[in-house]
């Protein structure tokens, strides 16, 4: 049975209006995208498909401009303020997806560079819950050329990369996780391609852009001489084409909606005909003592620019001095030194804030560590990466004298490094005949809440012929080193991770 709501109004020359349908099923599968420039009315559009599909469905939005906020004062919609950690935003992305309840992430009150942190985590969070979590929802991005720009701008890559991750994954990968992205923009040009060609659905707004009127009419399926009419489309009228929608291109009219958009254009008010006497005493009162107007004060005549030599001379005593602060520690050995390493990279590790966060981030940290206790050398990334795999894998708790765990060690130079972590932890259970790690330690040292994920590299490792895994009784998880003939004992793949407790020794 089909869920449809009314858009609106077809627009028919010298015919009767019919309603302008939305298949709510069909638009799940097959996502949408939305497109017209400021005051074409595209948020107009946005909040009545919305307001239709409210109670339906789960809805997700992704308010960059606190626009459908007001959605929880009608609808119940949970406000979620953008303005928290990392953590705190993840935690309760996935509350949002067990839930079921509709949410709004405001993002108003960041930064550009911000905000597309913060919805980067939202959305990845969404996408990582586990399988029994994967409900349909409807996921709303406004602004998305903020979040897919096409293009670097005035943020760091690390953002970009992040946001435009979270993106991809929605629009790409999401429809199998019940996830229906629903994306709009003032500028389809400026939104990265891979993100916007996976919509199927679409409605075009007004544009007057030639590169976007362009780029609209290819994903219509119109010549370039027809998309001269996205000119002349007034406000609230969008061309709409898509499964969920119109075989052909159709143009329809918005409806009415309940609740008006936080950032609609304010309706056109006339200035008062007459100003009252006591109106203009009042705006020409005289300034309180209390705050003074500032007085300007004369400039002192400008030093001469200083000669290039004095300037050359200031920058090496400005360096001598520098390299005389930050000198390493003379004659550390090497011995000493990796010691040291080692005990900055276990710490960056023991640090439960760091259990998820990326590899630059660990990176920076163990970077300022090395400058700050003035060890020689420069912080290597290839060296760091060695040491980090030992830390998460236990490695650092081995003898380092023991032919075993060379032996472990010399096998795992053969997988890939962002897969030796992995092996080594399971290297490590078999050579000590410790029972299997379940799938939540295996989740945390890969850097995901996600079980699901982690079976999925345990999996991959099993296809590469490094790992065999076997199930036996009561679903005990076994896993063997085939390159070393060592197995570790069985354990249950559903345990709780616990981060402090060493492996168990299997029973006798």
């Amino acid at each position: 049975m089909k869920i449809e709501i009314v858009l609106g109004e077809v627009v028919l020359k010298g015919a009767r209006a019919e309603p302008a349908l939305m298949d709510i099923e069909e638009l799940l599968a097959t996502r949408l995208l939305v497109q017209g420039n400021s005051g074409s009315g595209k948020s107009h559009l946005l909040m009545r498909l919305l307001e239709q599909s409210a109670g339906k469905v789960q809805q997700v939005i992704v308010d960059p401009e606190g626009d459908f906020v007001s959605l929880a004062e009608r609808y119940g919609h949970v406000v979620i303020d953008a303005r928290r950690s990392d953590a705190e935003i993840e935690t309760i992305a996935l509350r949002v997806r067990q839930s079921r309840v509709s949410a709004v992430l405001d993002l108003q009150n960041l930064e550009v560079e911000g905000q597309m942190r913060a919805a980067g985590i939202f959305l990845n969070a969404l996408f990582d819950a586990d399988r029994e979590h994967w409900h349909p929802a409807l996921v709303v991005v406004d602004e998305v050329q903020l979040f897919a720009p096409v293009e670097r701008g005035e943020f760091s890559e690390d953002a970009r990369r992040l946001s435009l991750g979270a993106m991809t994954n929605l629009m790409c990968r999401g429809r199998k996780r019940g996830l229906a992205g629903i994306i709009a923009t003032q500028r389809l040009a400026k939104v990265a391609k891979n993100v916007a060609a996976e919509a199927s659905n679409f409605l075009m707004g007004r544009t007057f852009l030639d590169i976007d009127m362009a780029r609209a009419g290819d994903l219509l399926g119109m010549d370039r001489r027809s998309t001269d009419m996205f000119r002349d489309l007034g406000r609230g009228h969008f061309m709409a084409l898509g499964p969920a929608l119109y075989r052909r291109p159709t143009q329809l009219h918005v409806g009415e909606v309940a609740l008006r958009a936080l950032g609609a254009a304010p309706k056109l008010t006339p200035p008062p005909a007459e100003v009252s006497l006591e109106e203009r005493e009042a705006l020409l009162a005289p300034v309180p003592m209390t705050a003074p107007r500032p007085v300007a004060e004369r400039r002192a005549a400008a030093p001469p620019p200083p000669s290039v030599n004095d300037m050359l001379a200031r920058i090496a005593e400005r360096r001598e001095a520098d390299e005389e602060e930050h000198a390493p520690l003379p004659g550390m050995p090497p011995e000493e030194r990796e010691a040291a390493l080692r005990a900055i990279v276990q710490e960056i590790v023991a640090n439960p804030d760091n259990a998820f966060a990326d590899e630059q981030t660990l990176f920076n940290a163990y970077s300022y560590a090395h400058r700050f206790k003035r060890l020689p050398g420069a912080a290597n990334r290839d060296e760091f990466r060695r040491l980090l795999v030992l830390a998460k894998a236990g490695g650092d708790t081995m003898d380092a004298s023991d032919e075993r765990w060379q032996q472990a060690l010399g096998v795992a130079e053969d997988v890939p490094v962002e897969d030796r972590t992995l092996f080594l932890l399971f290297a490590r259970a078999a050579m000590n005949r410790h029972e299997c790690p379940p799938d939540a330690t295996v989740a945390r040292i890969c850097g995901t809440r996600s079980a699901g994920r982690a079976r999925g590299m345990i999996s991959f490792l099993e296809r590469k012929g490094h790992i065999a895994v076997r199930s036996g009784f009561r679903n005990l998880r076994t896993v063997a080193i085939p390159a070393l003939g060592w197995e570790t004992a069985p354990g249950d793949p559903n345990a709780p991770d616990d981060p402090s407790d060493e492996p168990r020794m299997a029973a006798e």
